[in-house]
């Protein structure tokens, strides 16, 4: 068993060993739904392996299957995707290569963890298949849905959504999949027997969920194979239009890949400027998520509020205890309810 499954240095030690890299790393992220027997022996064997690499990201393994998010260093990559294909769980599983690359790497660490589940979902029901899921939908056949007016779902958090997303897609006012999957079927029950399409960014959850719709009694649902990532690239390839509009949100340090060149939300602080930034608050007792425009940036100095700067200013436990977690949560509730009273009008 291994006792060493996290990197325990500070950010700034990760930085700063970063930064003195001398190769390009490529952004993927990978997923599949397979019987995995022993996860913890698989996170162990996939973490000596990877460490080997000089791999860094998030990876999910569970009995269900696995779900990755990582980077692989470019000379690396060959010998990688030698040793996934190695592993009979994982032979084909393709990769969602990023849309862009920021800085010099979107993770900073390796950790490999074994979750439940490889996605949250509180689901629990034994009848439920997920393998049963819709069909899957090219970039072309999603252009065709979007044109004649086919429901599209958008499998995300708010605030994905937020900074892009395909044109007229419904978005559901929650804070995470396992609240869409109970909210889903009675949000669109007139739309049983019409045509449904689901998304999401790398296609994870439309899958599961597409399975769930079924299961709900959804006659007609589709989901996006792979994601917006997939579809960026097929459209690009392919030159077809772009129907998604504005960035592409994320999960590790580059927060979003441009897809459309919009910019399509407004800063939370000021909610004027436009901004598709995503930064966390300063105060590490808050370190809510937000959208902020350069000028507020500098404004705030970083922070999400007044409030957060001036408690950052205080002795470290009343910083804590002003911006506790119940207050913390009641705190950025207020970009959640900014945004459900300009955007959920519909819903």
């Amino acid at each position: 068993m291994i006792k060493k499954l996290y990197n325990r240095k500070s950010k700034e030690q990760l930085l700063a060993q970063i930064e003195k890299e001398d190769f390009r790393r490529k952004t993927i992220s990978f997923y599949r739904y397979v019987k995995i027997a022993d996860p913890k022996t698989m996170r162990d064997f996939l973490y000596v392996n990877f460490e080997k690499f000089g791999c860094l990201g998030r990876i999910y393994v569970a009995h269900e299957g696995i779900n990755a998010q990582m980077n692989v260093p470019e000379h690396n990559f060959e010998a990688f995707d030698k040793f996934i294909q190695s592993i009979p769980e994982f032979v084909g599983v393709p990769y969602k290569v990023a849309v862009e690359e920021k800085g010099k790497s979107s993770f900073l660490k390796l950790i490999v963890k074994v979750r439940p589940k490889i996605v949250a979902d509180g689901l629990d029901d034994s009848t439920f298949d997920p393998a049963n899921t819709g069909a899957y939908a090219s970039a072309e056949e999603v252009n065709e849905m979007i044109d004649k007016g086919a429901t599209v779902i958008d499998m995300r958090n708010f605030y994905e959504a937020e900074i892009g997303h395909f044109e007229n897609a419904k978005i559901m006012p929650v804070d995470t999949f396992r609240e869409q999957l109970a909210k889903v079927e009675n949000m669109f029950s007139d739309k049983k027997d019409e045509e449904v399409l689901l998304y999401c960014t790398g296609g994870i959850r439309c899958e599961k969920a597409s399975a769930w719709m079924k299961h709900k009694g959804f006659k007609n649902v589709k989901h996006i194979k792979g994601g917006v990532i997939d579809y960026a690239h097929q459209v690009k390839e392919k030159g077809l239009p772009n129907k998604f509009k504005g960035k592409n949100f994320v999960f590790d340090e580059r927060l979003g890949e441009k897809v459309g060149d919009e910019i399509i939300s407004v800063c939370h602080l000021c909610d004027k400027n436009k901004t598709d930034e995503h930064r966390h608050c300063k105060n590490e007792n808050c370190h809510v998520l937000h959208l902020s425009c350069d000028d507020c940036l500098e404004k705030y100095k970083g922070y999400c509020s007044n409030f957060c700067r001036l408690c950052d200013a205080l002795p470290s436990k009343m910083n804590r205890f002003l911006v506790r977690r119940d207050r913390r949560q009641q705190h950025g509730n207020q970009y959640r309810k900014n945004y459900l009273r300009k955007n959920f009008d519909n819903f």
